[in-house]
């Protein structure tokens, strides 16, 4: 990706010098999801542009030089399957490392296919290899969790572990998820094994909710429908006091008062979607927050333990659910520039690129 709205370019690189600790991984599956979009649009600050994208991706590892090691102190090898934390260079002793323990706020911290150029190396999943530079945190898929699975679940099963957490969803929670995009199905399937009920997914094209229906929602409500009406819905279904928590994960700006409007009186709302600037909106915070005793919480990125969480819930409590219908299409690499234009026009539910 050269520049925002540019044609994108496949070109070829030099092998990086591998340092002890560092790996090349053999890339089988690379997700394209809104993030991608926002970049190609320019909407995200700092990018160095021309990049790779690609910041969740899966593989195989080809090389390693020196050792490696994972969380429980086993050795990589060659030959294993593994995805990655893309976030890296975190410090580790600046004030949000140390103090508030919220390392997706470091200021140094780098995110691979997002800002990391082209003149870093190849640190990007629209490849056929990806870097895995020193200290890049490597999960291993366990047998019983197959890559291509994972990836359906992708940035929005890692976001939404994070999601999740933030929320604070417990059995008998009540839940409306805004947005039927990768981000607010997985939010309603891990809601859902959360045991929260019911599990509300407002959002559009039909085709999506369908999709939602078997992930895990027990409602769908179609944005065709007003917001009047699908607030007194949303009403209907929980004795008239609206839901206990309220998940946006719809990326429009608009999505935010109406998340207000539908959960209950000192209930939460958990803003997920909101990550590139899409303008402002407008509150009453008087009858929409204080009043209502409404708490707000943003979600921004994940880390280490949201993506180790989120390969565990696949291998284990995740496997009634159809992660890989979320996954409509396929690209090769060549194709890039078509899997993003298919995200953008919403023209599937999920692309991936398979180099």
């Amino acid at each position: 990706m050269t520049a925002p709205r540019a044609p994108i370019e496949l070109r070829e690189l030099p092998w990086p010098v591998l340092e002890p600790g560092s790996a090349m991984l053999r890339t089988s599956y690379s997700e394209v999801c809104g993030t991608d979009v926002h970049l190609h649009h320019g909407k995200l600050a700092g990018v160095p542009y021309p990049i790779i994208p690609g910041h969740v991706s899966v593989g195989v590892l080809a090389a390693i030089r020196g050792e490696m090691r994972d969380v429980h102190g086993e050795p990589f090898r060659e030959g294993d399957a593994v995805t990655f934390l893309d976030v890296h260079e975190t410090c580790g002793h600046c004030y949000e490392c140390l103090v508030t323990k919220q390392t997706t706020r470091c200021a140094r911290r780098k995110v691979y296919g997002i800002t990391y150029g082209l003149a870093d190396g190849p640190l990007g999943g629209w490849a056929d290899h990806i870097w895995m530079k020193p200290g890049v945190r490597l999960i291993r898929f366990p047998k019983s969790v197959d890559p291509a699975v994972f990836i359906a679940g992708g940035c929005g099963l890692v976001t939404s572990v994070h999601v999740i957490e933030r929320g604070d969803v417990r059995l008998g929670s009540s839940v409306a998820v805004l947005g039927a995009g990768p981000v607010g199905l997985a939010a309603a399937a891990l809601a859902r094994l959360s045991g929260a009920h019911p599990v509300i997914v407002i959002g559009a094209p039909p085709p999506r909710l369908e999709v939602a229906a078997t992930m895990g929602a027990t409602h769908t409500i179609d944005l065709d429908v007003p917001h009047a009406d699908r607030a007194a819905q949303v009403r209907a279904l929980t004795n008239g006091r609206g839901v206990d928590i309220v998940i946006e994960a719809a990326g429009d700006p608009r999505a935010v008062p109406q998340a207000l409007d539908l959960v209950r009186d000192g209930g939460r709302v958990v803003i997920a979607g909101q990550y590139a600037d899409g303008g402002d909106v407008t509150i009453n915070p008087h009858s929409q927050v204080n009043r209502k005793h409404v708490e707000i919480r943003g979600c921004w990125g994940c880390d280490f333990s949201h993506v180790y969480r989120a390969v565990s819930v696949m291998a284990e409590q995740g496997k009634s659910v159809p992660w890989a219908s979320v996954v409509t299409e396929r690209f090769p690499l060549e194709r890039a520039g078509d899997a993003l234009a298919a995200v953008e026009r919403r023209d599937v539910v999920k692309a991936v690129i398979a180099p």
